[in-house]
């Protein structure tokens, strides 16, 4: 072995006899210390020297272990900010297990902070767990806005709708959107819009620090249809359209691309916050969302994520499959 970042061999040998008995045999550093007749804080340092060196890799065995390496590459494959990956349970049926209690310690941390900060809130199943996993919260120095209405058509509340859930967990200025979800018509969004109440939410949305959104599919289990906000017919008019993801009403294409089309002209949500001005965290897994997650990072709508490791590996596998088809179809022009 040559040397490394000029270190004499020697010094390499003992930082590798270090770092072996260290790492592999278990000793501590008293123990190594005595072994190669060094003081403690020598042994200290050879066995950083081992690491640093790269004479020795740490590598953790436990599920954690693979979940911040998932995590790690998919902030690498689509510039992510951050990435948190959760263990996945094959046994469960649960499509907010594991997720939602990360995304609550990632809510209650950021609450935490003592600069005031403008929060967005979404909609949807995960964040509603999330929520009601959060422990009593105290930060007036916090506005938190809702990213999306409330009202379905029908007039009814939204069960799902964060906003409320949160008010009783945080004391915080908070901001509801008394809108619906969609609007009739493009003419009724405009109206809706006008309203002074509504204006003061759309300005807090739009100058967010930070938003958590869910992340909708687009099948016919789809959140929009579920929660009675379009109708069947209509889901497949956007399916038409090309959609295979939803984030607060929005509808996109597999690039990320919010679509032009009729029904994104009625949607009364805000716009999705703009990246990198806002830190978007996305959080969803499950198999009928991949597609809508991998094209919410393609498109930069997002660039943070929480997700869990059956996912992450599906995400991750999916773009190196469409990089290598990208790569053949090139070679063969």
């Amino acid at each position: 072995m040559g040397k490394t970042r000029e270190e004499p061999v020697s010094r390499l040998d003992d930082a590798a006899r270090a770092g072996w008995l260290y790492y592999v045999a278990g000793n501590t550093q008293e123990e190594i210390a005595a072994k190669l007749g060094i003081s403690r804080q020598g042994a200290q340092r050879l066995v950083s020297l081992s690491v640093s060196s790269g004479l020795v890799k740490v590598r953790i065995d436990h599920p954690i272990g693979a979940c911040l390496d998932l995590a790690r590459r998919l902030e690498e494959r689509f510039e992510l900010i951050d990435a948190e990956v959760v263990p996945s349970d094959p046994a469960s049926s649960s499509t907010t297990q594991g997720v939602a209690d990360a995304c609550a310690r990632r809510l209650e941390r950021e609450l935490s902070r003592l600069q005031p900060r403008i929060v967005g809130i979404g909609t949807g199943r995960t964040l509603r767990a999330a929520v009601e996993r959060l422990p009593l919260l105290s930060c007036p120095q916090h506005r938190i806005v809702s990213l999306t209405g409330n009202i379905a058509p029908d007039g009814s509340a939204s069960v799902f709708n964060v906003i409320f859930s949160l008010a009783d967990k945080v004391e915080a200025p908070h901001y509801p959107m008394p809108l619906p979800v969609v609007a009739s018509s493009a003419e009724e969004r405009a109206m809706l819009h006008q309203q002074r109440v509504v204006q003061i939410s759309l300005r807090l949305a739009e100058q967010a620090d930070l938003a958590f959104v869910g992340i909708g599919e687009i099948g016919p289990a789809a959140p929009l249809v579920q929660d009675r906000f379009i109708s069947s017919v209509e889901r497949e008019e956007i399916v038409s359209a090309g959609a295979v993801g939803e984030i607060i009403g929005w509808i996109f294409d597999e690039t990320g691309t919010i679509i032009d089309c009729d029904f994104n002209r009625r949607v009364v949500s805000p716009p999705i916050p703009k990246t990198p001005r806002s830190h978007v965290i996305g959080v969803a897994m499950g198999r009928a969302k991949r597609g809508g997650i991998l094209a919410a990072m393609r498109g930069r709508l997002i660039d943070g994520l929480i997700t869990d490791e059956e996912t992450a590996k599906a995400l991750l596998d999916a773009a190196t499959s469409a990089t290598n088809a990208n790569q053949t179809a090139s070679q063969s022009r």
